[in-house]
């Protein structure tokens, strides 16, 4: 936690390469949710003011370790050039002596975007032979990734070997809001914890369960612990390998945890599908659970209404459809409404508080779907890890 940030280094007039997290998802070469970008503003303009060169650099997507013209930062580089009204001078490899040279002709208060650093096989390798041509670019390192945060590649860790590495604002933010949550939060604490398997969040149960003073499990997840009461759960998702996970947790803490008392339940997972809600001892044989019903939102909601810091990750239902999308935007309604601090981690999660509307009335969003959950999991994060300290 205790990491120097970019304040309290001298950028100015300095070359300084950044990674940022670009990894936005794209349609056509469309940009269709640009929120990882207009999260690295803030790094990008106070370094401009600061009359630094900015050099950044991000992956894209999965392209094996080859360039792919699918996969490639171009239409990012246009994007970022209107958020920050200025040219963003995009550099078709992020290595080599062309690379080299364009960057070091830049001037102070220009902006360079390196083309996807894992169109080379050494960055995920995290070779050091890469990652110090990476370094030779600038003069110091700015990790402003953190949902790139939990990978030791060239660019999140090896470089910071080569330069003074510091946290930009995202990542400070990232760590504030997160460490806080877990080595510090402000009591009443909850936490709520949703999606489909629980063998993904056992270690996140393991490290949370002790510093809570509740839980909430929904979505897919809570079939599991429902199962493991002796409830009959027809075609819901069972995780049966956590089956006895599930039992043994109930039993040493069974008074943190709250599961829901009622389900949305259906044949068929389709945005048309007809459903029914019954309470969790009544699931019929033939259906499937998809969501968590209004007795349950209500009971939640009830459990949250006095905390002061909520942490919360996965969601309580397939919210994709509107027929489950009730108990997720129930409660991001409820925590809307809360004098806390609100804390939403993983992309799912991330994803329904901006498709309901309700993304500017949390205190933070994580950018980090999988940096955020072994975060929480009590894990060091690689590309935390190498920065400077204070």
């Amino acid at each position: 936690m205790n990491k120097k940030s970019i304040r309290e280094i001298e950028t100015a007039g300095k070359r300084v390469i950044a990674r940022v997290d670009f990894n936005v998802p794209m349609q056509e070469g469309q940009i269709t949710d640009d929120r990882r970008i207009r999260e690295s503003l803030p790094t990008i303009q106070y370094l401009l003011q600061q009359n630094a060169t900015v050099i950044l650099m991000s992956h894209f997507g999965r392209p094996k370790g080859k360039p792919n013209p699918d996969y490639s930062l171009k239409p990012v580089a246009a994007h970022l050039s209107r958020l920050l009204q200025q040219p963003v001078h995009f550099m078709a490899d992020c290595v080599g002596e062309e690379t080299r040279q364009a960057v070091h002709a830049l001037a102070p208060g220009e902006v360079a975007l390196l083309e996807n650093v894992r169109f080379h096989p050494e960055e995920e390798a995290n070779d050091p032979a890469f990652a110090q041509q990476l370094a030779a670019l600038g003069e110091l390192f700015v990790n402003d990734a953190f949902g790139s945060a939990h990978r030791a590649h060239a660019s999140t860790e090896g470089i910071a070997h080569f330069l003074p590495a510091v946290a930009g604002f995202l990542m400070e933010k990232e760590l504030r809001y997160l460490g806080g949550a877990l080595q510090n939060p402000e009591r009443p604490f909850a936490a709520i914890l949703g999606g489909a398997k629980v063998h993904d969040k056992i270690a996140v149960i393991d490290n949370l369960l002790p510093q809570v003073d509740c839980l909430l499990i929904g979505g897919g997840m809570a079939f599991t612990f429902l199962k493991a009461q002796g409830h009959e759960i027809g075609k819901s998702l069972l995780d049966s390998d956590s089956l006895n996970y599930a039992a043994d947790l109930l039993r040493q803490a069974g008074d943190k945890i709250w599961l829901p008392t009622d389900v949305v339940v259906t044949h068929e997972l389709k945005p048309d599908a007809d459903t029914q809600v019954v309470p969790v001892n009544q699931i019929p044989a033939d259906t499937l659970g998809a969501d968590i019903g209004p007795d349950t939102v209500q009971r939640f909601s009830e459990a949250l209404k006095n905390a002061k810091t909520v942490l919360w990750n996965g969601p309580m239902g397939v919210f994709e459809m509107p027929p489950f999308a009730g108990g997720t935007r129930g409660l991001l309604e409820t925590l809307a409404g809360l004098q806390a601090t609100t804390i939403l981690g993983g992309g799912d999660t991330a994803a329904a508080a901006e498709q309901f509307g309700f993304a500017d009335q949390m205190s933070h969003i994580s950018t980090g779907g999988g940096a955020s959950l072994e975060f929480l999991e009590g894990k060091v994060l690689p590309g935390v890890a190498a920065l400077m300290d204070r």
